[in-house]
């Protein structure tokens, strides 16, 4: 019976909402407002049109900063393409030992 229960538990826990993510295309909204909804959510799927096929949808997740990164990667400066820029500047998560900048935003 307790295993029952701990199955059940183990179960609910895995479908709660806290572990989804939300996903957006970025070419629906402006910077600002890309850059708000990251700061909002800490960690959002942002999918957007390839540059050098259009046909192509590519995504990313993309955060606030290194506290939403998982431990052993580190927040790196990135580019998203939205509605009124080419290039708006956002965070993603990239492996510790990818150190190739100086553009790190290392935990407090």
């Amino acid at each position: 019976m307790k295993k029952i229960v701990l199955l059940g538990l183990a179960i609910a826990f895995a479908a709660t909402p806290a572990l989804a993510i939300s996903r957006y295309n970025s070419m629906s909204m402006t910077c600002a407002e890309a850059r708000a909804m990251i700061n909002r959510e800490r960690a959002v799927i942002m999918r957007y049109p390839a540059r050098r096929t259009p046909n192509m949808t590519l995504y990313d997740r993309y955060v606030a900063n290194a506290d939403s990164c998982d431990v052993g990667y580190y927040a790196y400066q990135d580019y998203l393409p939205t509605k009124d820029r080419a290039s708006c500047p956002v965070y993603t998560c990239r492996p510790a030992t990818d150190f190739d900048d100086d553009e790190l935003i290392f935990r407090r």
